[in-house]
This record gives structure tokens, sequence and C-alpha cells, in this order.
């Protein structure tokens, strides 16, 4: 099975957090955290749709500047979350700025914020040639945990405890629709967009007994298409399996409360991306700076009973320990086993 997303770090763990979450066959990707972008290439920033910011501390939240730079003077609209001030953050940021030239950008790019709180989400608008300035009132909306809901996956999102409120984020794909590619060829049919037509029916549940066109593009163009019963192609060249779950968790104290919602969010991830800020030997310091331990960590990956897990955020003081700190978080992880 090939999943449908695949995660990894933009940085090193001793630079800033950041995880960049393309998807399998489609220009698009996620992002999670907005720490410094510069890894990241022009070409990666522009499949980005939508980005969710744990909490607005410079380190996860410089990249805003970078990301925004990349798609000004563009068409299209990314879709930022954040938590409670996120609106009064992003208006910050925007207002920092001279906008007296934008009128003149024949695309009119436009951000679409949304800032979570406890119960509910507040939304506003802010479009390029309107000089990113917002006169109406944000949109409310109640919030059951939910980020973003898509046919073929959703985001959760849970408030943890970093002295300021501290969003903990879970990606979970419904099912997977992996394509056997010796049958497409069997058949006869090319590779192309098409098979991304052909998994968005089956994630919405469309009627296996409707038509569906496979086409054949050159350069945006079509030049082909046949047409099949959409169910009796799933069956000839596709296999739904199971999907996955990534879950990211940053800046936290290592409390009662917060390893119960970790837990509960984590659970069962095919990849937990954790940080583990301090050695165990530095406890004290990790909780006055309510930031984990690589012990914590493991501990944590261990009660959600994750398949596999990352560290990330380690403190500088550990430049030369990066060993030492992975093999703490492993240790925990694996204390009881056989």
């Amino acid at each position: 099975m090939r999943p449908s997303f695949h995660p990894k770090l933009i940085n090193d763990p001793f630079l800033d957090p950041g995880l960049f979450i393309p998807f399998l066959f489609e220009k698009r990707a996620l992002l999670f955290d907005l720490g410094d972008l510069h890894a990241l290439s022009s070409r990666d920033l522009l499949k980005v749709t939508h980005v969710f910011v744990t909490h607005t501390h410079m380190d996860h939240f410089v990249g805003f500047d970078t990301l925004l730079r990349v798609f000004l003077g563009r068409e299209g609209e990314i879709h930022l979350f954040g938590p409670t001030d996120f609106l009064s953050h992003v208006e910050g940021k925007l207002a920092g700025y001279t906008w007296n030239l934008v009128s003149e950008y024949p695309n009119n790019f436009g951000l679409r914020v949304t800032e979570i709180q406890k119960e509910r989400t507040l939304t506003k608008n802010y479009f390029c040639q309107d000089r990113f300035r917002s006169e109406e009132p944000p949109t409310v909306a109640p919030f059951s945990g939910i980020l973003l809901k898509e046919p073929s996956f959703h985001v959760e999102g849970l408030f943890l405890d970093h002295r300021t409120p501290c969003l903990g984020l879970s990606l979970v794909e419904n099912f997977y629709v992996s394509i056997n590619k010796e049958a497409l060829q069997k058949m006869g049919l090319p590779v192309g967009p098409w098979l991304t037509r052909f998994k968005k029916a089956l994630y919405e549940k469309r009627d296996l007994k409707s038509d569906f066109m496979v086409t054949w593009e050159e350069r945006g163009k079509l030049i082909k298409e046949k047409g099949f019963v959409l169910g009796d192609l799933a069956d000839k060249i596709g296999k739904i399996s199971p999907g996955q779950r990534i879950a990211y968790i940053t800046d936290i104290i290592g409390s009662p409360e917060n390893y119960e919602k970790v837990v509960e969010l984590a659970k069962g991830a095919d990849h937990l991306f954790i940080e583990a800020a301090f050695l165990d030997r530095d406890r004290e310091t990790a909780h006055k700076k309510y930031h984990l331990t690589a012990k914590e960590a493991g501990e944590l990956a261990k009660k959600a009973r994750v398949k596999q897990f990352t560290l990330f955020h380690f403190s500088p003081r550990y430049n030369h320990q990066e060993a030492e700190v992975q093999r703490e978080a492993l240790e925990a992880f694996n204390q009881g086993k056989r």
C-alpha cells in the first residue's frame, strides 16, 4: 500500500518546527506550523492549501511572511487555522506592510483565516486587492474538534497547555484507494489526472452504478475518453485499505491533563511527530519552560500505541547529543516490551 500522504519535517530537529505533508499524485500539500520555511522550494510552497498553526510563538509563525511572499500576485486562496487570538496576530502581520501597489495585480489572492476557540471558530477573509483589510465581522461556527473535513480525510485539533493555548493536530485519512498499475496496463488505461477524479468519486461514495469517464490527456488537452461503470472499474483497478493517521505534538508541558489529551489524539497513529526539547535529567527546566523531555515523548508514544514516532524541536544545549535524546525516547517507548 502506498499512503496518500508523505509527511516530512521541514527542518532538522534543532531548528524551527514544521511538518510538510504533500499529497500523492496531487499538486497539493498541508503545513503543520509556520516556522522557518526556507528549506522548502517555492514549488513546494505553492502546493500548500491549508496551514495549521499550533501557536504563534515566533519559531512556529515566522514563516507566515515567506508563504505570503511566494503566493502574492497569484490567483488562489490559503486557509489558515490557529488558536485563540489568531485573527489579531494575522492582522498584525498584514498591517506591517504597505499595500499601495496590490490594486495593480491582475489576480486577487486571498487568505481565509480561522481562529479556534474552546467551543467555537471565528473565520474572516483577507483579499490582496482590498489591501488585506477585512471590515466584515467574522463568521462564527461551533467547534467540536474537527478543523477541516474533506471526503477523503479530516484534521482534528485540541487544546494543550504551553502556558498559552497550543493546538495538538492529527490528520486522519478515512480510507485509502490504491491503484493496481498492472491492471491498468492490461486494460490499456493511462496514468493521469483521471485517477484523482476516480479516487474522489470513491471517497465521496458516489453511486457505484454511475458512469465514469477515463480520459487521455496531453498538455492539459483531452485526446481520448472511454466510459466505464464506476463499480466495475473499481473492482478491476482499485483496492481499498484502512487510512493512516498522522499526529503532531509540540510545545507542551508533560502534565497529566496533556498526557490524557495527547494519548487520545494520537491513539494508534501510523506516525507521531512529537517534540523532545530536553533530556529527562533536565526535567525541571523542561517543566518550567512547558516542554516535553525525550523520556516523556517516548512514554506518550507508547501509551498512544503509535506505529512509529519522530522526535523534533530539540534544545540547542544538546547540539552534540542528538543520539542521546533519541536513545532516551526509544528506551521509554520500549520499556516493558519483550
